[in-house]
C-alpha cells in the first residue's frame, strides 16, 4: 500500500508540473508584442515632437495635436495633464496628475503591470496602480492615494507615481487594462 500511495503522489506531482508548464506557455504565447520589455516600445517621432509651442493656447485641456491614434492613455510631463481617449480620438477624460521625482522619457509604452492596493515607495497607501516604465530603477505608473491628497513628493525621494485623484484614478484603472496604449509626450 506505501508504494501506491507514493505512485499517487508522484503522479499528481507531475500533473501539476505539467500543467504550471501549459499555463505558463499559454500566457507568454498571448502577450502583445513589447510587453514584456521595461525599455519603451519605439514611438512616432510626431509623438515625441509634440512640444507646449503646439498646443491649443485657447483650450490647454485640448488633446495635443501629434499624440497618436486610436485607443490610448497621453501624459503629458511638461503639463502634468492626463488624456484618456478612446478609438475614435476623442477624449473621454482629461485631468491634471501630481508627478513623482521621476519622469518617464516621452515614447508610446504599454501598461505592463496593474496592483489594485499597495503601498508606494513613498510610504503611502495607494490604489488603481497602473505601471507602464521603468526610468532610472523606479517603476513610473499612475495611482491615486487611498487618503485622496495629491500632495507632490519628497523631492529627496526617487518616485515614479503619477497620483491622480480618487475619481480620476478609478476612471484609469477602468480604461488602462494590461496592454493599452500610453503615450508620453513634453
Amino acid at each position: 500500500m506505501a508504494g501506491s500511495s507514493s505512485g499517487i503522489v508522484a503522479g499528481l506531482t507531475v500533473a501539476a508540473v505539467a500543467t504550471v508548464g501549459f499555463l505558463a506557455y499559454q500566457a507568454s504565447a498571448t502577450v502583445p508584442p513589447g510587453l514584456g520589455n521595461s525599455a519603451h516600445a519605439s514611438a512616432s517621432p510626431a509623438a515625441v515632437a509634440t512640444s507646449k509651442a503646439q498646443r491649443d493656447k485657447k483650450n490647454p485641456a485640448a488633446l495635443p495635436a501629434g499624440s497618436g491614434k486610436g485607443e490610448r492613455v497621453v501624459y503629458s510631463v511638461d503639463d502634468d495633464r492626463v488624456w484618456l481617449v478612446a478609438e475614435n480620438n476623442k477624449v473621454n477624460r482629461t485631468f491634471k496628475v501630481t508627478p513623482g521625482t521621476v519622469d518617464p522619457a516621452t515614447g508610446s509604452y504599454a501598461v505592463t503591470s496593474r496592483s489594485n492596493a499597495i503601498t508606494g515607495t513613498d510610504g503611502t497607501p495607494i490604489q488603481h496602480v497602473v505601471r507602464f516604465t521603468n526610468a532610472d530603477n523606479v517603476a513610473i505608473g499612475f495611482s491615486a492615494a487611498v487618503s485622496g491628497t495629491t500632495d507632490a513628493p519628497d523631492p529627496t525621494t526617487k518616485s515614479g507615481g503619477i497620483r491622480e485623484s480618487i475619481e480620476d484614478g478609478a476612471a484609469m484603472w477602468e480604461f488602462a487594462t494590461i496592454g493599452q496604449s500610453i503615450v508620453v509626450i513634453r
